[in-house]
């Protein structure tokens, strides 16, 4: 865990509410004055080393959720929101993280107030004229509440996962886990056929019968199968946790379900101890974890970024897919690098190169204008349509984490991680970039100044004050 001040009020008055404490019980369990106690929860003081400690052993709390989750993410989006050029000035970046810190259900509100604003503009720029109609009401993309919602659970459903691992106990490989997964349909009355049609999986509840198709890698079979176990076996598991989770639209909760759906899928795929301990046994060399399980190497990074179970949690990843446009379809962080909501990648960043060289992993050492340091590696992937002429898609994936960890990467094996030109600089979006000198920059960074001369012309059109 890293050694920098740790301010953590908010989520200590979190853990003090869930044991049901008042201040003056919490702050003699911990041993510490009831005024010291105040001023953490406050953040006016830091979580001092004793406190992390009486934390860990007299309540059994994990600490090293302190220094990650909501508050990194939080940051980033409402420093991405206060780009918006509705904003004349942009409170300072001091401001952002003390409102995130201190008053987290405050900025989760601003974040859902500017997605309604958002979502306004975007209709008067369009003429819909859905805002004419009696029954409009303002509300976010579906799509968007849905990838908040796996966001700020750090892409890790407990529930859900533990129900996957039990699943897939006793099985040996990934063939066997698609035999169960076929025995199990049919107890359930479903028959399970391969043929030649033009989707992945077509499920026919009045035929009782579900077709997987056989031009699908095999790979992608068996995880369209335990899709399905999913829907018929765990509904009562997935629509608990919807109810949880208060989507606002019909839309948003059936996008979510399929979207836990997918989850148990990967986590049976992939069992959480056994793939945790399979991960550190092979340095997270993903060609080799992709043998062991049985799945494509974009399902073991998607995996990879999801282990972060509060007993037992693996490297803090990042893990993004983009499109050829440079648009992210995929993102999720629990690393302190979180990705724009909305547009694309820093174009620096080597996610955008992996389409060069199909087939071949890209490594990179990053870093980003706050100064911290990171191992990326990037790869090409590309699904296929199963036959002549029909599409196939292509994106590229990242995989990343900081440079601290590179001892359990086997990709960090020969980078020179203690050279500090080694390290290529990136950001997360130009709005919220602060290099002054970015050639790649595509407008203006927010809370800069900028100067013109018409006499003279750089990369830039402008000097970055």
């Amino acid at each position: 865990m890293s050694l920098e001040k740790i301010f953590a009020g908010a989520k200590l008055r979190e853990v003090r509410g869930q044991l049901g404490l008042t201040q003056k019980v919490f702050a003699a369990r911990l041993g510490i004055s009831l005024p010291y106690l105040n001023q953490m929860e406050n953040n006016n003081r830091p979580l001092s080393g004793a406190v992390l400690v009486a934390l860990a052993t007299e309540f059994g709390f994990d600490v090293a959720e302190l220094s990650s989750g909501d508050g990194e993410r939080l940051v980033s989006d409402m420093r991405e929101a206060l780009a918006d050029p509705v904003f004349a000035h942009s409170p300072p970046l001091p401001e952002i993280r003390l409102t995130a810190t201190n008053a987290p259900a405050m900025a989760h509100a601003f974040l859902e107030l500017h997605k309604a604003y958002r979502q306004t503009q975007e209709r008067l720029i369009s003429l819909d004229d859905a805002l004419g109609r009696g029954e409009s009401r303002l509300q976010p993309s579906p799509w968007e509440e849905v990838r908040d919602f796996f966001h700020y659970c750090d892409n890790y459903i407990d529930a859900v996962d533990h129900a996957a691992e039990h699943f897939a106990r006793n099985r040996s490989s990934a063939e066997d886990l698609k035999q169960k997964a076929i025995v199990t349909l049919r107890n359930e009355g479903v028959a399970v056929a391969f043929d030649d049609i033009p989707k992945l999986r077509i499920y026919d509840a009045s035929a009782g019968a579900v077709v997987i198709s056989n031009q699908a890698p095999r790979t992608t079979q068996v995880f369209q199968l335990l899709l399905q176990v999913a829907l018929l076996t765990k509904d009562a598991l997935l629509e608990a946790t919807l109810d949880l989770a208060r989507f606002q639209t019909d839309e948003a909760r059936s996008i979510a379900k399929i979207g836990l759906a997918n989850y148990f899928a990967g986590a049976a795929l992939m069992p959480y101890a056994e793939f945790l301990r399979a991960a550190r046994e092979q340095r997270h060399d993903l060609e080799k974890l992709s043998h062991m399980f049985g799945a494509s190497i974009e399902q073991v990074a998607h995996r990879l970024s999801t282990l972060q179970r509060p007993s037992e949690k693996g490297i803090p990843f990042f893990f993004v897919r983009v499109d050829q446009a440079g648009t992210i379809t995929k993102r999720h962080s629990a690393t302190r690098l979180q990705f724009a909501r909305f547009g694309g990648a820093c174009p620096l960043w080597n996610v955008h190169q992996a389409f060069e060289t199909p087939g071949r992993f890209l490594r990179q050492l990053a870093e980003t204008p706050d100064g911290v340091r990171y191992i990326s590696l990037a790869r090409e992937v590309n699904k296929s349509g199963g036959s002549f002429g029909s599409p196939t898609r292509r994106f590229a994936i990242a995989l990343g984490c900081e440079v601290k960890h590179a001892d359990a990467l086997v990709y960090a094996d020969t980078l020179d991680i203690e050279n500090a030109n080694a390290f290529e600089p990136i950001g997360v979006s130009c709005r919220l970039c602060e290099r002054k000198t970015c050639h790649q920059r595509s407008v203006p960074p927010l809370e800069r100044q900028l100067s013109v001369d018409p006499l003279q012309r750089d990369i830039l059109p402008y000097q970055v004050e």
